[in-house]
């Protein structure tokens, strides 16, 4: 029996009415396949990160059972080394699904499955997953580990040869940091203390806080920007220096985020998540703004563009993207009290790791 959606905490003036929230959980619902993946759109591809970031959409609507689902898919179609492909082809019925569609392994869509599993035990309390999930989160994890360089940042991937490409982005990184310490949680509820992943993310958080220059420089990306904050790495007074830092290099008045700070260009995803980075340093109003404004990007069937060139007054790319609207859920879902959401994005109750003393 298929578990009823819940939308009273996905209400928030000027963003979402009930009706509208129900709306887009649905059409999430009606992108996902019967067998659980959650491709971008119908006919596209699948990627392992935005598949978890829907999916947890769909358990802050009380979608608990869709949502187990999609990480069913996820334990089913892991490789042996703990990898998953960085794209999968939208497939019809019958054929088979784990033939990639980009065979490179990127290191931040692997570990963000334990992000997944851990909002998925703390929204259904069930045990059962959590000791069906644990071995694909430690093998994920196992595997991203595996690419931690000498300075504590994590290498970009490793090609479809096995080639590792040891160089970092921060924003990975950075979404790395924050699946670590859910790895972390996930450890310490199942009675498993992992102390090497416990230096790992102190590494990697030390790595993101004081030493850019072990990443690559992409700072013309707003997620560079506001990921540090969204994965827990940066936090306080630092945050807050960091986000108005780049305010008005990023943020469009009335109209969102840039994705890259010098196109014209805003995006949805990109919006939300700044939004959720807001909320979490206590900016609650700058974020419901931010998703105020972006509500130029809802569609008739509720789900939401993933941008619109503003010079141009074009949507583009002409796609309604599973993931947009699943990251736009998850801020209203933070903002509106939503437990498992705050946990993991708020991080008060996440394990930290171990900072090192040294430089």
């Amino acid at each position: 029996m298929t578990s009823p959606g819940r939308t009273e905490h996905l209400v928030l003036p000027g963003v979402l009415t009930a009706a509208e929230a129900a709306q887009t959980v649905a059409g999430i619902l009606a992108v996902q396949r019967a067998d659980g993946a959650i491709p971008w759109f119908r006919g596209h591809h699948l990627d392992p990160w935005d598949h978890v970031e829907a999916a947890m959409a769909l358990d802050a609507a009380g979608e608990h059972e869709r949502a187990e689902a999609a990480y069913r898919w996820l334990a089913d179609h892991q490789n042996p080394d703990g990898s998953w492909y960085a794209a999968y082809p939208d497939r019809p019925a019958g054929v088979a699904a784990d033939e990639p569609g980009d065979p490179g392994r990127e290191t931040n869509f692997i570990a963000y499955v334990a992000v997944g599993a851990w909002h998925h035990y703390l929204s259904t309390g069930d045990d059962t997953f959590l000791d069906r999930l644990w071995p694909t989160v430690h093998a994920a994890v196992e595997y991203v580990l595996g690419l931690q360089q000498p300075g504590g940042q994590i290498g970009w991937k490793r090609e479809d040869d096995g080639t590792a490409v040891r160089d970092a982005l921060l924003t990975g990184s950075s979404s790395i940091h924050q699946a670590l310490r859910c790895a972390l949680a996930i450890a310490e509820q199942r009675g498993e203390p992992q102390p090497d992943w416990e230096l790992a993310a102190g590494w990697l958080g030390h790595a993101i806080r004081h030493h850019p220059e072990r990443f690559l420089d992409k700072g013309r990306y707003s997620m560079d920007w506001y990921y540090p904050v969204l994965g827990g790495a940066v936090t306080g007074a630092q945050a807050k220096e960091r986000i108005e830092a780049d305010w008005d290099r990023f943020v469009v008045p009335g109209l969102g985020v840039r994705c890259v700070s010098d196109r014209p260009w805003v995006t949805g995803g990109e919006s939300a998540e700044l939004a959720l980075a807001l909320w979490a340093m206590g900016e609650s109003d700058s974020a419901v703004r931010i998703l105020q404004w972006i509500q130029h990007l809802r569609a008739d069937n509720g789900m939401y563009w993933t941008g619109y060139v503003f010079e141009d007054d074009a949507v583009w790319p002409e796609e309604l993207t599973a993931w947009t609207a699943g990251s736009l859920l998850l801020a209203v879902a933070a903002l509106g009290g939503d437990e498992a959401t705050i946990a993991v994005f708020g991080g008060e109750r996440l394990p930290s790791g171990l900072d090192p003393d040294c430089c």
